[in-house]
């Protein structure tokens, strides 16, 4: 069982230098909670590209190997240094957590249909 914890923000600045410059901020500080906290599996920060006016500035993704390690990492040292040093830089905020029991492939005949990698892992493209 693996728990993914998915956060989405968006970040103050009064101009695209001081936004890029907090997104860069937010970014380094949750980077370097890598390898610093029990039970955190995999971390990665994204920064939005698409600019769409209703997306999110920047999204956290966590994998935990349990429950019990996402509550530790809410209260440990080095997660609340984070959140102090970023302070009021984040605005709004939406969080998702939920439990993955396997990486199983989806059954033969989904509708999506058979998939194959494109060698980049971050595409998948439906063979037809």
């Amino acid at each position: 069982m693996t728990i993914k914890h998915i956060v989405m923000w968006n970040v103050r600045g009064d101009d695209a230098v001081a936004r890029a410059r907090n997104l860069a901020l937010l970014k380094s500080e949750f980077e370097a909670l890598r390898g610093r906290i029990p039970g955190l599996l995999h971390i990665e920060v994204g920064i939005d590209e698409s600019r769409i006016d209703y997306a999110c500035d920047v999204v956290l993704y966590t994998e935990f190997a349990s429950r019990e390690a996402l509550a530790g990492y809410a209260e440990h040292p080095e997660h609340l240094r984070v959140r102090s040093r970023l302070g009021d830089l984040r605005t709004a905020r939406h969080q998702v957590d939920y439990e993955v029991l396997s990486s199983s492939p989806l059954p033969a005949g989904d509708a999506a249909g058979p998939q194959e990698t494109t060698g980049d892992e971050h595409h998948v493209q439906a063979v037809r």
